[in-house]
């Protein structure tokens, strides 16, 4: 047993130095100018585009269940008005940015994941370094630049979806006075809500983008070493995003001295 948590152990660390030591070598191409941008512009396309329509309805539906589980306790102490502005604050600076990156993360790590292990299997990957191109530098860049750069708009999109549902939900359906509940959602969310939440897709893109590379360019030989990156590409970035959320969350209102 202690043999098994031993290897374990040393596998999991070794892990990590090798997803530390691919992030700097990701970022140091980047600043060095080795970016194919034609490549990026793929890579957005794919991960911003097509996953719109997932992004949407996850925000709008996400938006409206939290205006309604606000509204019925809200009602109980006479708050009803303050709904909008529970769900309007909690979609800019949290639910909005964490669960879009976990969309992104379930359709686009696997597929980031699935794409580069097949290469690596099919031994695409060793041809391109007898080509003396960086596996690197023509892989891994392009998808975390798009990674980084597409996820604050995905997150956009989800936080304006989401606050519009929940203000449908509760003026027609729930008949808050429209009025007041636009007055007190302009007054207690503030920019820095908002910066937060982008903030946080930013570092979320790169996360799930440069984990799904890892696990792809790494993984075991055969179909069964691909499905296995890819399943590991998902929970392994689901993961690191919810982790690095909460420590996010905590230095990010110490910087904007947030309370």
């Amino acid at each position: 047993m202690n043999t098994l948590a031993t290897r374990w152990l040393a596998d999991w660390i070794e892990g990590l130095g090798n997803l530390f030591l691919l992030t700097l070598e990701v970022f140091r191409s980047i600043f060095s100018q080795k970016v194919a941008w034609g490549d990026v512009i793929r890579q957005a396309y794919f991960i911003g585009i097509k996953s719109q329509s997932v992004v949407l309805i996850t925000g709008a539906f996400t938006g409206m269940v939290l205006c309604a589980q606000t509204y019925f306790q809200f009602h109980k102490v006479m708050m009803d008005t303050a709904t909008l502005a529970v769900v309007s604050v909690s979609m800019c600076s949290e639910l909005g940015p964490v669960l879009t990156a976990l969309m992104v993360a379930g359709r686009v790590g696997a597929a980031i994941a699935a794409e580069l292990g097949t290469m690596k299997v099919t031994e695409q990957i060793d041809a391109l370094r007898t080509l003396a191109t960086h596996p690197v530098d023509y892989l891994a860049v392009p998808r975390v630049l798009a990674g980084v750069c597409v996820m604050p708009i995905l997150t956009l999109q989800s936080i304006a979806i989401g606050i519009a549902a929940a203000y449908l939900l509760a003026v027609h359906y729930l008949g808050i006075d429209r009025t007041y509940v636009l007055a007190n959602m302009q007054h207690y969310t503030e920019r820095i809500d908002v910066y937060m939440g982008l903030i946080k897709a930013v570092v979320f893109g790169a996360i799930l983008s440069i984990i799904g590379c890892y696990k792809g360019m790494s993984c075991g030989q055969g179909a069964e070493g691909v499905g296995k990156a890819t399943t590991e590409a998902v929970v392994y970035a689901s993961i690191t995003i919810l982790i690095s959320n909460f420590f996010l969350t905590l230095t990010l209102n110490k910087v904007f001295d947030v309370g």
